[in-house]
């Protein structure tokens, strides 16, 4: 058996941009029982962003647990984050990651999860996980 990994050419370099894509700022509201321990889930069911290999529309849903400290996502303004991806080209993977790290810094939390269940595409359902927790 090879164990030689094989990469598609046809994906090369077309995400290298992800990790600097600038994003709309998700704007946030003061927590003012930041003293206390409680859990926010937010759940995004219209999610849409583009194949970067076929240009066609993926949809999913977007599930955010999160532990709020100083600060909580403000919903209007998530609702147009989330809108930008519709015309970005973006593997699943990419886009799970991409969302966790701007919604960490919008609003620091405590911990995050998120997730994403996209439609069936070709006969598979994709599910991404990704997680911060805060280390200090």
């Amino acid at each position: 058996m090879d164990n030689q990994i094989f990469i598609s050419p046809t994906y090369e370099d077309r995400q290298d941009h992800i990790r600097s894509l600038t994003t709309p700022k998700v704007e946030v509201f003061r927590n003012i029982y930041s003293d206390k321990t409680y859990t926010i889930k937010l759940v995004f069911p219209e999610f849409t962003a583009i194949c970067p290999k076929t240009g066609l529309p993926d949809f999913g849903t977007v599930y955010i647990l999160y532990e709020p400290d100083e600060y909580c996502l403000e919903l209007k303004s998530l609702k147009e984050y989330f809108l930008f991806y519709r015309n970005i080209g973006i593997f699943h993977e990419n886009a799970t990651n991409k969302i966790l790290q701007d919604l960490v810094e919008s609003c620091r939390p405590r911990w995050m999860k998120i997730k994403i269940t996209y439609n069936v595409r070709g006969g598979i359902i994709t599910t991404c996980f990704a997680k911060y927790v805060k280390t200090s």
